[in-house]
């Protein structure tokens, strides 16, 4: 690392910033702090919506600025007011639902809308087919036929298989998906996450840092999964937790303890101690 300061701090959420039980330790909360305190900006970079970041924002004690739906929303969660967004339109939600079907068959399907607000109640914002499965706790969904689930566009479709491996499913859909859309996947219970072309955590930060007025190459990120690959990528020092998918290990520049051992509390110490 250079001798000066990050010009950003970004970490994804779940398996990354938060422990085993989804909480934010006291630890990571301080280090969190003193970057702040520094003046170095603060983001989370998550495949969450932002109507799931009120607990991790109660935890850090302060609302950041966050990357959600894997780089599609750009959320400000101290307003709560989305302030940009990146959607599939509804030709190609439509063209991946035909897709699935021929090749998946039998995969459940769900949208991910996105409204002004995160808790926009004029916004069915998850929308999932009858009988779809969801791969975590979702109470918040709204269930519709099919083709309504088509109608309108979406930061993110979600494609299910109970018991299969996303990695599996990732491996046959990427091929024939191309260009048309970016497909990736933050847990490998058979659950694949499709957001617009050249979405990703990377393109959201970069949003991010054009904002803030930073240097790309001054990023600092911390993911744990395939989803948060491009974003390790592209920052100055990409860091991953020892419980990281090994494509993620493998994308960073550093893997540190992990989620439940203070992993990113643990280099934002060390990097504010120098």
């Amino acid at each position: 690392m250079p001798p000066e300061l990050p010009s950003l701090v970004a970490s994804d959420v779940d398996g990354t910033l938060i422990d085993d039980d989804e909480r934010v330790t006291a630890r990571t909360r301080e280090a969190v702090r003193t970057v702040v305190a520094s003046g170095t900006p603060f983001v989370l970079a998550t495949g969450r919506p932002p109507r799931w970041l009120g607990p991790v924002v109660e935890g850090l004690g302060f609302a950041p600025l966050a990357v959600c739906a894997n780089g599609a929303v750009l959320y400000d969660a101290e307003a709560d007011r989305v302030l940009e967004a990146a959607t599939l339109p509804v030709e190609t939600l439509a063209w991946l639902a035909d897709l699935v079907d021929y090749e998946l068959p039998g995969a459940g399907l769900a949208a991910e809308r996105i409204g002004a607000t995160a808790h926009d109640t004029a916004t069915a914002q998850f929308v999932s087919a009858p009988g779809y499965e969801h791969a975590w706790l979702n109470p918040d969904h709204t269930e519709m036929a099919p083709e309504d689930i088509l109608s309108a566009p979406a930061v993110k479709m979600l494609i299910r298989i109970p018991g299969a491996r996303s990695a599996d499913m990732a491996a046959k859909l990427r091929p024939l998906v191309g260009e048309r859309a970016d497909l990736t996947y933050s847990t490998n219970n058979g659950l694949i996450e499709v957001s617009a072309p050249g979405v990703t955590k990377a393109s959201g930060l970069r949003l991010v840092a054009r904002r803030l007025g930073v240097a790309e190459s001054g990023i600092v990120a911390f993911g744990d999964m395939p989803n948060d690959i491009p974003m390790l990528s592209m920052a100055g020092h990409g860091v991953a937790v020892e419980n990281a998918h090994p494509d993620a290990k493998a994308a960073a520049d550093e893997v540190t303890a992990t989620n439940s051992a203070d992993g990113v509390a643990r280099v934002l110490e060390r990097i504010w101690a120098d």
